[in-house]
């Protein structure tokens, strides 16, 4: 029997959370200043691309953006084997910085781990807050979001899967069950 799968965010459901995690990384860090963007590569890296879009709509001021790869920094990089290494990409100085963290799916809380430990090995932010599209739970390490899209309970053996169309913006978040 093949899996099944549900549509839990389309398009127009995801525009509306990274408008509103926009409106509340505002609220929280009373405007733009010294605020900057990190995505985790893969699909973080894309809605970090969307959420400083959409600041910029609302407050008129273009925030930095990077993006971190944490294949090095994964507690499990023995036993997955070879894994390709993408490029971490952060063109500002991150100390003193309050840095905004983007992930897709929040789920054990270990992506998020190695995506600190990079950070740290690059600077010293005044503060790292994170924001997700999708937290799903079964956190496995005291991780939580500052700012979510959506949270999803779902079963350990479920997938969590946010899909990018060619010009990799976000358009649907599935749901699938073994």
């Amino acid at each position: 029997m093949g899996k099944s799968e549900t549509i839990i965010l389309d398009e127009a459901a995801i525009s509306r959370a990274l408008t509103r995690i926009a409106h509340e990384i505002l609220e929280h860090n009373q405007g733009t200043d010294n605020v900057a963007l990190v995505g985790i590569r893969t699909g973080g890296d894309h809605l970090a691309l969307r959420l400083q879009s959409r600041l910029q709509d609302i407050e008129g001021v273009t925030v930095p953006l990077g993006t971190v790869d944490i294949t090095m920094y994964r507690d499990d990089l023995a036993s997955r084997g070879s894994l390709p290494v993408g490029k971490t990409d952060i063109p500002f100085p991150v100390d003193g910085k309050r840095i905004i963290l983007v992930d897709d799916v929040l789920f054990t809380g270990r992506t998020i781990r190695a995506a600190m430990d990079a950070l740290m090995d690059i600077g010293r932010p005044r503060n790292i807050q994170l924001a997700v599209l999708v937290d799903r739970g079964h956190r496995e390490l005291p991780i939580r979001p500052d700012f979510v899209g959506r949270n999803v309970p779902t079963a350990a053996s479920e997938q969590v899967m946010v899909r990018f169309d060619d010009q990799l913006r976000p358009v649907e978040v599935c749901l699938s069950k073994p």
